[in-house]
């Protein structure tokens, strides 16, 4: 199981932890929401939860609970500029489809 993040999105995030002045790295999960069935949940990590899993790239740890590791495994963090905007892109294998704005997305029923 891996999460990766890209040269360009560590270096964003590297940026916005600077910015801030504290925390140990960003953690990545999943809720059920968003117009999909599920949407990312993306927010700074200054203490480690129990049960975390715990990715490193580029200088960059990715914390993740292994309830949302389920839905986020292989799933790579890139930077994309569109224009003056920029943000992080989740490209996740698991996604079966994804709404317009790429905030949520839903996945293949295993079942």
């Amino acid at each position: 199981m891996a999460i990766t993040v890209t040269i360009a999105a560590a270096r964003h995030i590297r940026g916005q932890l600077s910015r801030r002045g504290k925390g140990l790295g960003i953690r990545l999960g999943v809720r059920t929401s968003g117009c999909s069935g599920m949407a990312y949940v993306l927010e700074f990590v200054d203490v480690v939860d129990e049960g975390d899993q715990v990715f490193e790239d580029h200088e960059v740890k990715v914390f993740v609970d292994p309830k949302s590791l389920v839905y986020l495994d292989g799933t790579e963090l890139d930077l994309v500029k569109e224009g003056l905007n920029e943000g992080l892109q989740f490209n996740n294998p698991n996604a079966a489809s994804e709404c317009g704005c790429g905030e949520s997305f839903n996945v293949v029923d295993a079942g």
